[in-house]
């Protein structure tokens, strides 16, 4: 049986939602997904150009984003594509990364108010 970690840490990102304003909370939700959105870019096509540095670049700020509104699995598989060893290939990374990202969009989503 496969166990799938949750998309969010709730303690941080259940926190943001609390602490801040409902509208504040908002935009911090849409400048993270534009922030993916380009940041995934930046990564496939540092991967498509085997621009090692600008792969490496991306991901750790896709990390730091991520780490940021508590997204833990996306943290996490950032983390490994930050590694200089490469342990799991960009092939079968970028495609985690994308699915991670979505989960946590939909996760956060979920805390805005109805």
């Amino acid at each position: 049986m496969s166990h799938t970690a949750p998309a969010l840490d709730p303690d941080i990102a259940g926190q943001l939602a609390e602490d801040l304003p409902p509208e504040v909370f908002a935009r911090i939700i849409a400048t993270f997904e534009a922030d993916l959105a380009r940041l995934t870019r930046e990564l496939a096509a540092a991967h498509a150009a085997s621009d090692l540095a600008g792969y490496l670049a991306a991901a750790h700020s896709l990390a730091g984003a991520a780490g940021a509104v508590g997204a833990t699995g996306l943290e996490s598989a950032a983390r490994i594509a930050m590694d200089r060893a490469q342990p799991e290939a960009p092939a079968t990374l970028l495609p985690r990364l994308e699915r991670e990202a979505g989960r946590a969009l939909q996760a956060l989503r979920t805390l805005l108010p109805a």
